[in-house]
């Protein structure tokens, strides 16, 4: 069992900058693929970004890909979100997932057992 606390979400002009973070408490959280997905009002939620465990692998979304960057540091628990020239088409309930499996990389809901509760970011045009 892994618990996720996202945090840093806010308002934010087109062209800025956020960093979210995602806290973890419970079992080891080295064991677990992270991943950042969203939701945007009226649409489904959809893939953002992955890491691998160690931290040396990230896969991106073509939406967000040159723009965003996923890291991690296991020593604090922490999985972050960097977020930059940011549009408002970015507008969405941002939500960290953690995944058990080895399968790389995992994009879909399915693939994750953990989630967070989400956090807001909104980007004003």
């Amino acid at each position: 069992q892994v618990q996720l606390v996202e945090s840093g979400g806010g308002l934010v002009q087109a062209g800025g900058s956020l960093r979210l973070s995602c806290a973890a408490s419970g079992r080891t959280f080295s064991s677990y693929l992270m991943g950042w997905f969203r939701q945007a009002p009226g649409k489904e939620r959809e893939f953002a970004a992955v890491i691998n465990r160690s931290g040396s692998s990230t896969y991106y979304s073509d939406s967000v890909k040159g723009r965003f960057t996923i890291s991690r540091d296991n020593a604090k628990n922490t999985m972050y979100l960097q977020m930059n020239s940011l549009k408002p088409e970015d507008t969405a309930v941002y939500y960290c997932a953690a995944d058990i499996s080895s399968r790389w990389p995992p994009l879909v809901e399915h693939e994750y057992d953990y989630w967070g509760q989400g956090t807001q970011v909104t980007v004003s045009s």
